[in-house]
């Protein structure tokens, strides 16, 4: 027997969850205000990484293992390929790399201390060990939604409608209203508009700015960067990351320093000199060597509790998750499973 599943927002957290649903057999509409796939969305990037070593948090590794697994079989089921396994590199002190090796051997994730000369073009702190796991990578962020968007098209239990925004939602019933007056009910609802979702829902959150720079690697390096992992805690201060490029995408480089904590989500920020500060990060050993190609401002969201993407329940089978940015997107598909569950407990 199915049941009915409506998603409001279509970004990472609401197409997989959309899929979840309707391989399990349940009917599922998408509602979102703009285009599906929106590229207005915080899902909407060129890359992120995945990776699942927390060198401090064994139950966070363990769970961002499952995520990785998920991320495996969600590529096979829509039958492209949109995760690059590069691996990712990671910088940390002498004494946190002896906790993640404890925590890695504890939880059988590959790792392995990485060659310190291995990574000429890119700045490290001093005396940190580059820990190498091996099975991480970069998702194509963007290709992810459109061969999600695709399958869904497909699938005679799906309806999606871009062009939708709702301007009420009921989590005692639970239904959602749109802002044509509208009224569509549910088994089962999951509110997931990232930053947008307190328009809505009452979901605790605290929402940050961040300033990202894409750029073009020398000619020269350009097979090295195409074969490079991604790095985090990365520039001398150890507050930087970088994505490399690969599968027709740039290099992405930020750092902890331009992110800020904000109330709107638009303002009047000079980008210019945001960017400007990712690159002088000291990231890059020869920064002036990489053209710009752009920069962009986005916008992330996380609980305030614990600085990742919970999931809230707001009713008896309403759900909102806020979160958006790396995190948001990493741990979407368990986001997806955690929902199809509630709906076995709905049928059970």
């Amino acid at each position: 027997m199915y049941r009915q599943v409506l998603v409001v927002g279509a970004g990472a957290t609401g197409l997989l969850t959309a899929i979840r649903c309707a391989a399990a057999g349940h009917r599922v509409t998408v509602l979102d205000r703009g285009p599906i796939p929106n590229p207005r969305s915080t899902s909407f990037d060129q890359h992120r990484a995945i990776r699942a070593l927390d060198p401090d948090d064994p139950a966070a590794t363990a769970v961002a293992m499952a995520a990785h697994e998920r991320w495996l079989a969600l590529e096979a089921l829509l039958g492209e390929r949109f995760y690059r396994r590069v691996g990712v590199v990671t910088a940390v002190s002498p004494e946190s790399a002896a906790r993640a090796r404890a925590i890695a051997a504890d939880t059988g994730l590959p790792l392995s201390v990485a060659d310190p000369e291995a990574y000429g073009p890119v700045r490290f702190p001093e005396r940190t060990v580059r820990l190498l796991e091996p099975d991480a990578g970069v998702l194509l962020a963007d290709r992810v939604l459109r061969a999600a968007v695709r399958w869904l098209s497909r699938h005679p239990l799906v309806s999606l409608r871009p062009w939708q925004p709702v301007s009420e939602v009921d989590c005692d019933a639970p239904a959602a209203t749109t802002a044509r007056g509208e009224r569509i009910g549910a088994d089962v609802l999951l509110v997931a508009t990232g930053p947008w979702s307190g328009d809505l829902v009452e979901v605790p959150t605290v929402l940050y700015r961040q300033t990202v720079v894409y750029l073009r690697p020398p000619e020269d390096l350009a097979r090295w960067w195409e074969k490079a992992p991604g790095i985090g805690r990365a520039g001398p201060d150890g507050r930087s990351w970088v994505i490399p490029p690969g599968g027709e995408t740039l290099l992405k480089i930020s750092t902890a320093a331009a992110c800020r904590e904000t109330t709107v989500l638009d303002d009047d920020d000079d980008e210019r000199s945001w960017a400007g500060l990712v690159l002088n990060a000291g990231v890059l050993a020869e920064p002036a060597r990489y053209p710009v190609v752009s920069a962009r401002r986005c916008h992330y969201a996380v609980d305030p509790h614990t600085g990742t993407g919970a999931l809230t329940r707001l009713g008896p089978a309403a759900w909102a998750r806020a979160a958006s940015g790396g995190d948001g997107f990493r741990t979407a598909p368990l986001v997806a499973e955690q929902i199809a569950d509630t709906l076995t407990a709905v049928l059970a």
